[in-house]
């Protein structure tokens, strides 16, 4: 892979990442034309890389909040940031499940799976449109919530299903405020990234050859620089309620993948 493929991928993960249309997808369908013959565990290396750097540039945009969050959840009182960090914690259980029992499953579909990403970015576009159509409250994400909106972020580890699209998605058609539930949605996927991260590291299932490093790198830094601007960007969308252009370029896209997958393929 070279610098420039490296880049435009880093950018599509920092764009995707927040935008409601799905990061992982949109990195195997890139994958798919620049060519990319790696096998699943080194595309994954790569996916992985550029998901850690969204999930830091999610902390930089949260920084106060997540600094509040921490300080409320070791004083070990029944305050909002204590609440909040429980229900992060809640949101996590079943991402993590089947992270764990499923993790070389979920690392083959990592492999240039065209038509699966086609279908996925139409379920992706269906919660988009429905969620456009929802009213907008001021109620905050409830425990059970959490644990509801933990599982759509489940069903996202399958590439093309927005990760972003379908917890906000989901928190909207729950009753949530659009803009409390685009701010659980950020922040509840940093602990995972994070934790996959380390994971894989002292595992040693990630390394980084001599010849890669450099690749890398550079993705890393378009990602994270992409992710600071399209993090702010979709606070502002989800606000203004404007998921369905989203939900349309999902339909589009997810449309073209599959009929390439037929025809070519």
């Amino acid at each position: 892979m070279s610098y420039i493929e490296a880049i435009i991928l880093g950018i599509i993960q920092g764009l995707t990442e927040f935008l409601p249309v799905s990061s992982s997808g949109h990195l195997e369908l890139a994958k798919v034309i620049f060519g990319d013959n790696s096998v699943p565990k080194e595309s994954l290396t790569l996916t992985v890389i550029l998901h850690f750097a969204t999930a830091l540039s999610t902390l930089v945009i949260f920084r106060k909040d997540v600094l509040e969050i921490i300080k409320g959840l070791f004083q070990f009182k029944k305050n909002e940031e204590f609440m909040f960090s429980l229900k992060i914690i809640i949101s996590m259980i079943p991402a993590t499940i089947i992270g764990l029992m499923f993790e070389e499953e979920l690392e083959a579909f990592f492999n240039g799976n065209v038509l699966l990403v086609g279908f996925m970015l139409l379920v992706t576009g269906l919660l988009l449109f429905l969620a456009d159509k929802a009213k907008n409250t001021d109620k905050n994400v409830s425990y059970l919530n959490a644990l509801i909106i933990g599982v759509s972020q489940a069903i996202a580890m399958l590439p093309g299903i927005s990760r972003s699209g379908a917890t906000i998605s989901t928190s909207v058609l729950l009753g949530v405020d659009r803009t409390k539930a685009a701010r659980f949605s950020f922040l509840m996927v940093v602990p995972l990234i994070l934790g996959k991260v380390a994971k894989d590291f002292m595992g040693g299932e990630i390394s980084f050859a001599s010849e890669n490093f450099g690749v890398m790198a550079v993705g890393f830094i378009a990602s994270f620089i992409s992710g600071l601007l399209a993090c702010n960007w979709m606070i502002s969308l989800v606000k203004n309620s404007k998921l369905y252009y989203f939900s349309v370029y999902c339909f589009i896209l997810g449309t073209l993948a599959i009929c390439y997958a037929y025809f070519y393929m």
